[in-house]
């Protein structure tokens, strides 16, 4: 196999696989017309997209709740801005749950940040900067679908609290960092997203399996974020050249041990190892068909796109 070339595995290439220029300028116009046909039109005002919408509308309208409240909803509480008892004391529900709003909280910060630095779409906006705009309105409502997971399981008055004064800055200067710059650790951010959501979703057959019914929502709930993050995975990708690429490869392994580092939770509930490993070696092939089928592959990632000696 030619040097370069990712290896194939069940018919998907990595995330890494090479790409040229042309490749990824016809891969941005495809995740353009996949978005605008998978989310509808974009509502500004109400930082949201048509067919978001529609779906948050259907959980809302048949709300699950769990049959009994979490052992003590006091520790979630207490524990779920930034803890402050013993983790090992707190039930793994309440840890999954915490665990969750402090990763969802540093994607709002993010995101509302990246809401303030980007402008609105007109007729004369750049594809690209659609594409970050409407990428921003998923991601807003991805908030909304995990305040449906708290919801399942009546925890009714979660806030999105700011992050600290340095952490908040970071975050304000991050969409101002030229292109070049941000593209490989953004990448590898989302990419982050995914893993954490795959695993989450590994967990949740083990901590929720006495709540039947709200397990199965809060999957349903999970799956509609995976897939919008696994089109996000590979929008992120198209951005970055051979130098990038390479950088952003060896950024996974540090990104996702600083951030996990402050989140104590996650060392009770997942192997950390194993997520930089998935982080590193990703492809298409451990995603459910179903899922692939509604969401969005960069052609380069498919092994159907290329013949072996990358022609």
């Amino acid at each position: 196999m030619t040097a370069g070339i990712e290896p194939i595995r069940c018919g998907y290439r990595s995330i890494f696989t090479p790409a040229t220029r042309r490749e990824r300028a016809a891969n941005f116009e495809a995740y353009w017309a996949y978005s605008v046909e998978h989310d509808g039109e974009i509502l500004e005002d109400q930082k949201g997209l048509t067919k978001k919408q529609q779906i948050l509308t259907r959980f809302q309208s048949n709300p699950v709740r769990s049959c009994q409240p979490l052992p003590g909803p006091e520790g979630f509480y207490r524990n779920y801005v930034k803890m402050q008892d013993d983790p090992r004391t707190l039930d793994r529900k309440t840890l999954l749950l915490t665990f969750l709003y402090k990763f969802a909280r540093h994607e709002f910060v993010g995101i509302s940040a990246a809401w303030g630095a980007s402008s609105r779409i007109t007729e004369s906006t750049s594809m690209i900067a659609k594409i970050g705009r409407y990428h921003l309105c998923e991601e807003f409502s991805h908030m909304r679908l995990f305040h449906e997971m708290f919801r399942t399981f009546r925890l009714d008055k979660v806030e999105w609290v700011p992050l600290g004064k340095w952490m908040g800055r970071m975050y304000r200067l991050f969409p101002r960092v030229p292109e070049a710059f941000m593209a490989p650790p953004a990448f590898v951010t989302e990419l982050m997203g995914l893993t954490v959501y795959q695993h989450i979703d590994g967990v949740l057959d083990e901590i929720l399996a006495d709540e039947p019914e709200a397990r199965d929502r809060v999957r349903e709930l999970l799956k509609e974020i995976m897939t919008d993050e696994l089109p996000h995975v590979g929008q992120r990708r198209n951005f970055i050249g051979p130098v990038g690429l390479g950088a952003a490869r060896l950024f996974v392994e540090p990104m996702y041990r600083a951030f996990f580092r402050d989140v104590p939770e996650t060392r009770l509930l997942f192997d950390l190892d194993h997520m930089v490993r998935d982080g590193k070696t990703f492809d298409y092939s451990t995603i459910a068909p179903e899922m692939i089928e509604k969401s969005w592959v960069p052609s380069y990632c498919k092994a159907s796109s290329r013949s072996e000696d990358g022609a």
